[in-house]
């Protein structure tokens, strides 16, 4: 039934290596792997595994083997209890807290460390119900820091344009203006040079109003 589907999986095992599953380590630094599950049914015996490169081989024998960590959880009211481990492997999680954090750190870290890193869960508890995750892990000589001064020469350079834009089209709107007006003096001037030369400098027309009375 439909129903019965959906509460099967709301009740599902599930393993998660956080948001992101990439990790950058500095050479011969230490660093964290992250991973939590989670199980609505509760965990019995549960057995928790660490896997390094587990689909390559290795051919350095001083790198860390497959199995890297593999430990075993009685109930959530107890701590892991170790199997095997690799000696370089430290457990830093808590399983009796809500979380139920299964994470590792991998002590100094070496260029051979780099690659895919997988926590492997297992409960008996809902069948053998079994689920992973995986986060990769880049091992780098010194941390780069991201270099921006090309991206804020882009940014200055585009923001001087609009700025330069924006003054050449205020400069052009006064030019304008200013022509604009000085036009508009010009026909003022014309206009009245125009009605003086008539009635000052006598000419035809103005002439030709002022008739002689007719004869008697």
């Amino acid at each position: 039934l439909p129903g019965l589907h959906v509460f099967a999986i709301a009740f599902a095992l599930e393993v998660s290596v956080g948001k992101t599953n990439t990790v950058m380590a500095l050479n011969n630094s230490n660093v964290l792997l992250p991973c939590v599950f989670t199980t609505c049914m509760g965990f019995q015996d549960l057995v928790f595994t660490w896997y390094f490169n587990s689909t390559e081989l290795v051919a350095d024998p001083a790198a860390l083997p497959l199995q890297i960590y593999h430990g075993k959880i009685k109930n959530k009211a107890s701590e892991p209890t170790v199997i095997q481990h690799n000696p370089r492997v430290e457990f830093v999680g808590s399983t009796t807290k809500k979380d139920n954090n299964i994470s590792i750190v991998l002590n100094n870290v070496e260029f051979s460390d780099a690659g895919k890193y997988t926590c492997h869960v297992k409960n008996p508890k809902e069948k053998n119900a079994q689920h992973n995750a995986t986060i990769f892990l880049t091992v780098v000589h010194k941390m780069v820091e991201t270099d921006n001064t090309v991206t804020l020469i882009i940014v200055g350079v585009v923001g001087g344009l609009i700025g330069l834009l924006i003054l050449f089209m205020l400069i052009k709107r006064v030019v304008l203006f200013i022509i604009k007006k000085t036009q508009d003096g010009k026909k003022e001037c014309l206009v009245s040079s125009s009605g003086n030369d008539n009635t000052e400098n006598g000419l035809a027309g103005s002439k030709a109003e002022q008739k002689a009375p007719p004869k008697a």
